[in-house]
C-alpha cells in the first residue's frame, strides 16, 4: 500500500484515509512530551499563553505553528529553519514505516475518546464527503497555506468527526490497538491524558479504509485548515503529496464531542457605548452574579430565543428578546430557520454589522477566543466589550452542513481537539 502523497488516483467515493510515515518528537531529545506540546494554533490566542508555551521546552511545537517574528514572510522563514535544524538534530525523526495513529485523549473527569489519525484525501465541499459548517476568513487561509508550503508540512490535524457503527471493523481495531503498549503516552499541564498507538498491519489498514469509504465526515475544528489543504491541492498538480491532509477523524457514535461557544471580543467599543446601541433592540438586563452564574442565566434564555452575555465593565449585561422588526430587517431570509434562528447569524448580520458596525474579518476589531474568563479579562483590561455565546447543539451543525449551509465563522468550539506536536506529516517526496 503506497504511502499518503504516492497513491494512485482512485474512483472510490468516501473517506479515503491513507498511512504516512509521522514525525515526531525523539523522547531522548526534549524535556519531556508535555512541555512541547500544544493547543491548535488558533487556541493559542493570548500573548502570555504564548510565551507560557514557549518557556514550557525551547522544542515546543508552537515554534512551528506560531512563529514569533517581524513580518509574514520572516515567520514563515523561522518556522521553516526550525523544522529543519530539528530534523537535522534529531529532534524530530520520522517512524520508520507508513501508519495509520490509534490517538487516544482521556480528561481529568474520565471522559474517554478516541480516534484515527491519518493523510485523507482532500475534497471540495461539492462532493459530499467532508462537510464544513462554518464559512472561513480569506487572510487566515492565506497565512496557514504561506506557512505551510514554507515548512512543506502538516503541521497539526484537525478534528474532523463521522457517524459510524459500534461494531464496525474499524472499531473494533481501534479498541483492539488501545489495548496494546502505546507507542508514546504522557499527560499535558491541563490533566490529558494523551496516549498514541501506530497501525501498520495491511489487513488492518485496508480494513479500517474500506469501513471509512462508507462515510462522510463533518469539520469540527480546522475549517481554516482544511479550505488550506484545499488551496494547496490546487496549487500542487496532481498526485503530490498535497492531494492529502492530517486529520484526526473520530466516531461520535461511540464517542461523542462537546459542543462550547466561542466568544468574541470587539476592540474600541465600549460597554457602555455597546449597551446604548442596542437599547431599543433587545431587553438588556443587568446581572449581580458570578461568571458561571452568568453563563447559566444566558442559558436560560437562550432556550427562549437569541441572547448574549456583555461585559467588561466590571458587570455582566445579559441581551435577550430581540425586537422582531431587527431580525427581520438585518438576517437574509435566503437560509433555513435553523440557519437565521442561529446566535452566531444575528450576531453577525445584525449586531456587528448594522449596530456595533464591527468589521468580523479584522483582526483589529475582533478577537475570537474559546474561553470565557478568559475573553472577560481581555475587555477588561482593553477597555473593549466581551460577547459571551452560548453553544449550538451537533444536531443543529450536522444538519446544516449536510444541506451545505455554512453557519457564521467560528459559531463552534467541538472538543476534545487534539494536542499539537504528537505527530507532524512531513510532505516531501
Amino acid at each position: 500500500m503506497n504511502a499518503a502523497g504516492h497513491s494512485e488516483a482512485t474512483e472510490r467515493r468516501g473517506l479515503e484515509l491513507t498511512p504516512f510515515r509521522g514525525l515526531r518528537y525523539d523522547p531522548d531529545r526534549v524535556g519531556s512530551l508535555a512541555a512541547v506540546t500544544s493547543p491548535p494554533y488558533d487556541v493559542v490566542v493570548r500573548p502570555d499563553g504564548l510565551h507560557h508555551l514557549e518557556s514550557a521546552d525551547p522544542h515546543n511545537i508552537v515554534r512551528l505553528i506560531l512563529p514569533q517574528a517581524t513580518t509574514p514572510a520572516a515567520r514563515n522563514e523561522q518556522a521553516a529553519r526550525t523544522l529543519r535544524r530539528w530534523r537535522t538534530e534529531g529532534v524530530l525523526t520520522p517512524d520508520p514505516e507508513p501508519g495509520l495513529y490509534v490517538y487516544e485523549q482521556t480528561d481529568p473527569d474520565g471522559t474517554l475518546q478516541r480516534g484515527l489519525i491519518g493523510a485523507l484525501r482532500v475534497t471540495d465541499p461539492a462532493d459530499g464527503l467532508v462537510l464544513p459548517h462554518e464559512d472561513v476568513m480569506p487572510h487566515i487561509v492565506a497565512e496557514r497555506a504561506d506557512l505551510m508550503r514554507a515548512t512543506s508540512a502538516n503541521l497539526e490535524p484537525l478534528l474532523l468527526t463521522y457517524r459510524g457503527d459500534r461494531s464496525s471493523p474499524a472499531a473494533d481495531i481501534i479498541e483492539r490497538t488501545a489495548e496494546k503498549p502505546p507507542l508514546l503516552a504522557t499527560t499535558t499541564e491541563d490533566g490529558v491524558a494523551h496516549r498514541l498507538w501506530t497501525l501498520t498491519d495491511p489487513s488492518d489498514i485496508a480494513a479500517v479504509r474500506a469501513d471509512l469509504s462508507d462515510h462522510q465526515a463533518l469539520i469540527a475544528d480546522g475549517h481554516h485548515r482544511w479550505a488550506t489543504y484545499r488551496r494547496l491541492r490546487a496549487d500542487h498538480p496532481s498526485p503530490s503529496p498535497w492531494d492529502h491532509g492530517l486529520v484526526l477523524l473520530v466516531d461520535t457514535v461511540r464517542y461523542p464531542l462537546r459542543v462550547r461557544a466561542i466568544h468574541r471580543l470587539l476592540h474600541g467599543l465600549p460597554v457602555t457605548d455597546a449597551l446604548f446601541a442596542v437599547r431599543d433592540l433587545f431587553r438588556v438586563r443587568p446581572l449581580e452574579a458570578s461568571l458561571p452564574e452568568a453563563l447559566t442565566a444566558l442559558a436560560d434564555a437562550a432556550h427562549a430565543g437569541n441572547a448574549y452575555l456583555l461585559a467588561g465593565d466590571g458587570a455582566y449585561h445579559l441581551l435577550d428578546r430581540p425586537d422582531p422588526a431587527f431580525l427581520a430587517r438585518t438576517v437574509p431570509t435566503d437560509r433555513p430557520s435553523a440557519w437565521r434562528t442561529l446566535d452566531a447569524t444575528v450576531l453577525h448580520t445584525g449586531l456587528l454589522a448594522h449596530v456595533w458596525h464591527v468589521p468580523e474579518d479584522s483582526p483589529a476589531h475582533i478577537a475570537y477566543i474559546h474561553d470565557a474568563a478568559a475573553t472577560v479579562a481581555k475587555a477588561e483590561h482593553d477597555g473593549g466589550t466581551a460577547v459571551l455565546m452560548h453553544p449550538v447543539r451537533e444536531d443543529v451543525v450536522r444538519e446544516l452542513a449536510r444541506k451545505g449551509v455554512t453557519m457564521p465563522r467560528k459559531s463552534t468550539s467541538f472538543g476534545p481537539k487534539p494536542a499539537s506536536g504528537l505527530v507532524l506529516r512531513a510532505l516531501e517526496r
